[in-house]
């Protein structure tokens, strides 16, 4: 996986790139476009939302829900990390404190994508038999 990604990404990741084969040989790169593709909705939807002012804290929380899941699924551990910091302040009813996590979420989560891009141009590269993958 590299020096870059660590601590962005956990185990979930590898796993992921142990079902990647000839047959799929593009799998992860095709997961995580998906998972930018949800979580970019999730953030817009999280913004307008922020935007109204009246804080619905449950409404908050089960956009968070939701991006913490489909985080966890990726195995995008910093991202998932701010999103449990996030339901903990609409758990408290904390505007303020949703306001502040809501920002770092989406600056790991652009940071995430970022590496992610790298890693898969240099995966491409490099070509199907040498993506970085856990030795068995």
């Amino acid at each position: 996986m590299g020096k870059c990604m660590q601590g962005y990404l956990d185990e979930q990741f590898m796993e992921l790139e142990e079902l990647q084969d000839d047959v799929n040989p593009n799998f992860v790169e095709e997961v995580a476009t998906l998972y930018f593709k949800d979580s970019a909705r999730l953030i817009n939807s999280i913004d307008q939302a922020l935007e109204r002012g009246s804080f619905d804290f449950n409404r908050l929380d089960n956009y968070m829900h939701q991006f913490k899941g489909s985080s966890t699924s990726i195995g995008a551990s910093k991202v998932k990390t701010e999103c449990t910091m996030f339901r903990e302040y609409c758990r408290m009813g904390n505007a303020e404190g949703c306001l502040r996590t809501f920002q770092q979420v989406k600056k790991e989560h652009a940071t995430l994508r970022k590496k992610l891009e790298h890693y898969f141009q240099l995966a491409r590269q490099a070509g199907p038999k040498e993506t970085a993958r856990r030795s068995k």
